[in-house]
């Protein structure tokens, strides 16, 4: 009985949990902390006032202004259109499915700028599509939209199709027998079981879009104060070889990235607890 008693208190689900936890941390502190560390390090060369006249330069500002307000812009773009793309993907069978389905995952394997190109060619005043509009696309905030929309569709998508996939049509069906109209069904059946996905996907799609560089700075035409993004301030700071200056961009980006991320965990938070109670 004692020995039963000591296997049940030493066996674990993870074989090696100590191995496998040190080899976590260490992977963890080599891979992210230490190079998160590294901006912070760089940033401590300058006092607080050179700190707050870097950060606080009006090109700066500006580009703060731009690339949070295009980032959260497509992120709700994409978890509209991401949603209904996955509900397709999921609940229809129609011819070449499975291309579309692939098609999808494009953004990750084609190379960001090759995107940017492409899309500055469509959408440019003389582009394939940019012809047929009375307003400027390429060159302004609205461009910049479309390439962050685009990069960051498919995390919206592979985040939400696993979960429509486990909810049976069978529970739609009891609903409807029960009543319900497709709105309510939807509201009450449906969107709680996709709202912790939902959120997940826009989490992903907003932090990839607020760093993202290669696919935006062709389509953006970076003029200051207008559409000049600020991982392209970033750049131009390293450029120049003012590393300390960069960083400090760089850690107003990635403190505010953290809060507005931590906010959203939080929200996911309060959804799962209020749809489970």
């Amino acid at each position: 009985m004692s020995s039963l008693t000591v296997n049940k208190k030493t066996r674990r689900i993870i074989p090696g949990f100590h191995l496998s936890l040190g080899y976590t941390m260490l992977y963890v502190s080599l891979l992210v902390l230490l190079p998160l560390s590294m901006i912070f390090i760089h940033t401590m060369s300058l006092n607080w006032t050179e700190f707050v006249n870097i950060v606080t330069d009006p090109r700066a500002v500006a580009s703060y202004k731009v690339s949070f307000s295009t980032a959260l812009a497509a992120g709700l773009l994409n978890v509209i259109f991401g949603t209904i793309i996955a509900w397709v993907l999921v609940r229809y069978s129609f011819p070449f499915k499975r291309i579309i389905d692939g098609l999808v995952d494009l953004p990750f394997a084609l190379p960001t700028a090759v995107a940017g190109i492409a899309l500055t060619s469509l959408y440019a005043p003389n582009g394939w599509i940019g012809q047929f509009f009375n307003f400027k696309i390429a060159f302004t905030p609205l461009g910049i939209i479309i390439a962050l929309t685009f990069i960051g569709l498919p995390f919206v998508v592979r985040t939400v199709q696993p979960v429509l996939h486990n909810i049976s049509a069978e529970v739609e069906e009891a609903s409807a027998s029960l009543g319900a109209t497709r709105l309510q069904t939807f509201r009450k059946v449906i969107f709680p079981e996709l709202a912790p996905a939902i959120l997940t996907g826009f989490s992903l799609a907003f932090a990839r879009a607020l760093g993202e560089y290669g696919s935006v700075v062709f389509i953006a035409g970076n003029m200051p104060m207008k559409t000049e993004i600020t991982p392209l301030i970033i750049m131009t700071k390293l450029e120049q070889y003012d590393y300390a200056g960069a960083t400090a961009i760089a850690v107003i980006m990635l403190v505010t990235s953290f809060i507005l991320l931590f906010s959203i965990n939080l929200i996911q938070w309060l959804a799962n607890r209020r749809f489970v109670h």
